[in-house]
C-alpha cells in the first residue's frame, strides 16, 4: 500500500491537533446519558447559542444527527423530500427507510446544486388521500458539494414549508465553510430552519462528533431516539471537548482551506483535458474522460497524494493538515504527470 503524504481524499482525515489533544485530556466528565456530564452540556448550550436555537445534542456522526432530525420530524410511514444526491437520501445507507420507517421523495438536482422549488411543492402529499405517505420535512444541504447555495434559495424553501405546515431540515455538516465563505453570521443563516446538524469531524478538525441544533421539542425527542440507536455515549466530554476546541479555534481559518482549494483549481485548470469547476468553499471537482482520469488518479496514487474519484471525475479536499507545500507537491506531480 503507497504511503500518502499529501491527503486530499477528505476534510475527514484530520487529526487532532496538539492544543485539541490537550484539551480532551483536562475536560471534566460525567455520565452523559444521565445528563451530568459538564463538557458536553457545555457544548450543546454554545452550539445551541451560536445558532440562536432552543436546545442542541451531541450525537457521535453526522449520518446519526441527521437521521435523528428524520425521525424527530417524521413518524412512521410519513416521508421527507430531499435532493436525489443529498447526503441524507443517498450517502447514509438507507437509514430514515430501513430504521425509521420514513419513506424518501428525492427530487432532482439542478445545474447550480440546487432543487426547483416548484417540483418540491409539486411532490408535497397532505394527510387527506390515504394513498400516499404524508410529507412532514424538507430537508435541504448546504453546503451541497462543496457549493454554497443562495440563501433567498433556503428562504423561498422555507417560504414553502410554512405555507404546507411543514418541518424544515439543514444538514448543515459544512455550514461553516458556507458562512466563512460568505462572510455571514451561523445564526443568521440557519434562522429558517426547525432543525440543523452541524458536523465537528470534517473542516473544524474534531476526530469524531456531530451536533444536531433546533427546537427544543425536537431536540427531546432526538435525545430518546440517540439511546434507542445506541448513540448514547458515557464521560463523552472527552470527545466534546474537542468540539468545543473545534468551535473556537478552527472556524475562522477554512478560510485557508477555501484558498487551497482555488489554488489547486488553478493550477489542474492549466492541463488540456482536466475540466475543473471553481470551488467555493474547500471541495474541488475535476472532469476528464474516464481512461485520462482514472490514469491520473492512479499515478498520483502511486506518488503519495490521495484523492477519490474514478471513471474521470476527481474530488480533491482541503482540510487543516493540507498545507500550502502539500498543494504545491501535488500540483507538480500533476505537471510531471502531463510532460510526459
Amino acid at each position: 500500500m503507497n504511503t500518502i503524504r499529501h491527503d486530499f481524499r477528505s476534510d475527514t482525515v484530520t487529526r487532532p491537533s496538539a492544543g485539541m489533544r490537550a484539551a480532551m485530556a483536562a475536560a471534566e466528565v460525567g455520565d452523559d446519558v444521565f445528563g451530568d456530564d459538564p463538557t458536553v452540556n457545555l457544548l450543546e448550550q454554545k452550539m445551541a447559542g451560536l445558532l440562536k436555537k432552543e436546545a442542541a445534542i451531541f450525537v457521535p456522526s453526522g449520518t446519526q444527527s441527521n437521521l435523528l432530525a428524520l425521525m424527530s420530524h417524521c413518524g412512521r410511514g410519513d416521508e421527507f423530500l430531499a435532493g436525489q444526491n443529498a447526503h441524507c437520501y443517498k450517502y447514509e445507507a438507507g437509514g430514515a427507510a430501513v430504521l425509521g420507517s420514513i419513506q424518501p421523495q428525492p427530487i432532482a438536482h439542478r445545474a447550480d446544486g440546487t432543487m426547483d422549488p416548484r417540483e418540491i411543492e409539486a411532490a408535497i402529499k397532505g394527510p387527506g388521500d390515504s394513498h400516499f405517505a404524508v410529507t412532514r420535512v424538507i430537508a435541504l444541504e448546504n453546503t451541497f458539494g462543496g457549493r454554497v447555495l443562495p440563501v433567498e434559495y433556503m428562504l423561498e424553501v422555507a417560504g414553502i414549508a410554512r405555507k404546507h405546515g411543514l418541518g424544515l431540515h439543514l444538514d448543515g455538516a459544512r455550514a461553516f465553510n458556507a458562512t466563512v465563505q460568505m462572510g455571514m453570521d451561523i445564526a443568521e443563516f440557519t434562522a429558517p430552519f426547525d432543525s440543523v446538524s452541524i458536523c465537528l469531524s470534517k473542516g473544524l478538525g474534531a476526530p469524531v462528533g456531530s451536533v444536531l441544533v433546533g427546537r427544543a421539542d425536537l431536540i427531546e425527542t432526538a435525545r430518546r431516539h440517540r439511546k434507542m440507536l445506541g448513540g448514547g455515549m458515557r464521560q463523552a466530554g472527552i470527545l466534546a471537548a474537542a468540539g468545543l476546541y473545534a468551535i473556537e479555534n478552527n472556524v475562522a481559518r477554512l478560510a485557508d482551506d477555501h484558498g487551497r482549494a482555488k489554488r489547486l483549481a488553478e493550477g489542474l485548470g492549466r492541463h488540456k483535458g482536466l475540466s475543473v469547476v471553481a470551488p467555493d468553499t474547500n471541495i474541488l471537482w475535476v472532469e476528464a474522460e474516464a481512461e485520462l482520469g482514472d490514469r491520473l488518479t492512479a499515478y498520483l496514487g502511486e506518488n503519495g497524494v490521495g484523492i477519490t474519484g474514478r471513471y474521470g471525475q476527481q474530488r480533491w479536499v482541503t482540510h487543516l493538515d493540507v498545507t500550502d507545500e502539500d498543494v504545491e507537491g501535488a500540483l507538480a506531480l500533476v505537471d510531471k504527470f502531463f510532460a510526459n
